[in-house]
């Protein structure tokens, strides 16, 4: 079989480790220089393939392509942008092959989440169909940690660290301060219609009366009296009351607390920030004194604090989708199983992309406590040994040192331009 070169991109929301995975993938690839020639990353993710603007990673040295594994972010650029199905927009994904084509590639690495399995699964059908094979492996990710088929997701173990750890650290500075200060602290986090990341928040409450008392989880429906009570009582008990609220907090008919109005480029409802809008609510219900924090992109770029565990299987996945593309393996997602008995253990596996594509994993109902404002026992079980293990990067003058690339790109061969 003739040799083959490689394309590589990212998409969607980065995270703290998705260039661990970049790194794994690279890294793997320069091992296998008898089935894989060379491999590009596209520039700004999907798009770079269908503007035919290849990055050429033969051009960054083996010391650059080390860092990636500690430095966040998507090194060779994301972004938002959802190719439509086969029906609506075949010209997309001919487009795709047409480039694949022209310069020889034959394995196709998606770094992303859900809307990139799908992506993935519809280029290896339709290059089947016209005749170019490509290997499309999807490689995981996803701060959500929404993902069928795999027990966590890179990129979900990070998040949920810095998570843990902030609102561990907010709720000891307003403990100090409540008995003539603010009262209540409400922290809002990603996670539009899973709770992973607000779970996550929950680890911080070791012993009675720790905080956060209160997280709010979009699979729980909201309900303001029931709310309003539990943060006073939190406060009389307590001194002060301490939330973490999913973004994706919602009403039992679906509306989301903070809905702004618009659409992001997936199709997904703008939120516009539940934290603001439960603090209005105590405010004007209870009279307490309130300070709320929006986590944002800071809890998603925190490779200062990311968990080992999570570098470590970010890399792994990366790895493993080289491998599988050697073996000959194609619309498969390198999946992460964990290990049975009470020592956490793990491995990889391959999933099929027919099983991921498109399909959103919720929190259990047993991970989440009774009255649905905490975790559950069973829910601590499974997201403490995620964050387990300190990865930090190297320092200088006080700062961490990140990679940057030169993400030289190489000359284009279609004389037709695609505009996105």
């Amino acid at each position: 079989m003739a040799k083959k070169n490689a394309f590589y991109a990212q998409s969607g929301g980065v995270t703290a480790v998705i260039n661990a995975s970049a790194c794994g993938v690279i890294e793997t690839a320069r091992q296998h220089k008898a089935q894989i020639g060379r491999l590009y990353a596209g520039n700004n993710g999907i798009i770079g393939a269908l503007r035919e603007e290849l990055i050429d990673t033969a051009k960054e040295s083996a010391k650059a392509i080390a860092g990636l594994r500690q430095t966040p972010s998507g090194a060779f650029g994301s972004c938002r942008y959802k190719l439509k199905s086969l029906e609506h927009n075949r010209a997309e994904y001919e487009r795709l092959i047409e480039v694949f084509k022209a310069h020889n590639i034959g394995y196709f690495f998606y770094n992303g989440g859900g809307d990139s399995a799908d992506t993935c699964l519809k280029v290896s059908q339709l290059s089947e169909t016209l005749g170019y094979p490509i290997q499309a492996i999807h490689v995981p990710k996803t701060i959500d940690n929404d993902l069928p088929l795999t027990d966590n997701c890179p990129g979900f173990g990070s998040v949920a660290k810095y998570v843990a750890v902030s609102i561990k650290e907010a709720s000891l500075d307003v403990a100090s301060m409540c008995d003539t200060s603010t009262k209540v602290f409400i922290m809002e986090v990603m996670g539009r219609h899973a709770g992973w990341i607000a779970a996550a928040g929950g680890l911080a409450a070791d012993s009675e009366g720790d905080g956060p008392h209160i997280i709010l989880f979009p699979e729980i429906a909201f309900e303001r009296e029931k709310f309003l009570k539990r943060v006073q009582r939190c406060v009389k008990k307590y001194g002060y009351c301490a939330v973490v609220a999913s973004e994706g907090t919602q009403y039992k008919d679906g509306t989301f607390l903070a809905e702004a109005g618009s659409r992001d480029a997936f199709g997904h409802a703008q939120l516009g920030g539940v934290a603001p809008t439960l603090a209005a609510m105590v405010k004007e219900a209870l009279g307490y004194k309130y300070h709320w924090a929006v986590a944002d992109y800071l809890q998603r770029a925190a490779r200062h604090i990311a968990s080992a565990t999570d570098v470590q299987q970010a890399y792994a996945v990366g790895k493993a989708a080289v491998e599988f593309a050697v073996a000959g393996k194609n619309a498969v997602m390198p999946a992460i199983v964990r290990g049975k008995g009470k020592r956490y253990s793990w491995r990889i596996e391959e999933a099929p992309l027919a099983g991921v594509a498109n399909v959103e994993r919720k929190m259990p109902r047993n991970y989440i406590s009774a009255d649905g404002f905490h975790i559950s026992d069973k829910g601590r079980q499974y997201l403490q040994p995620l964050i387990q293990g300190e990865d930090y990067p190297s320092y200088k003058n006080g700062l961490p040192v990140y990679t940057r690339l030169k993400k030289v790109l190489v000359q284009k061969k279609l004389k037709k331009a695609f505009k996105v």
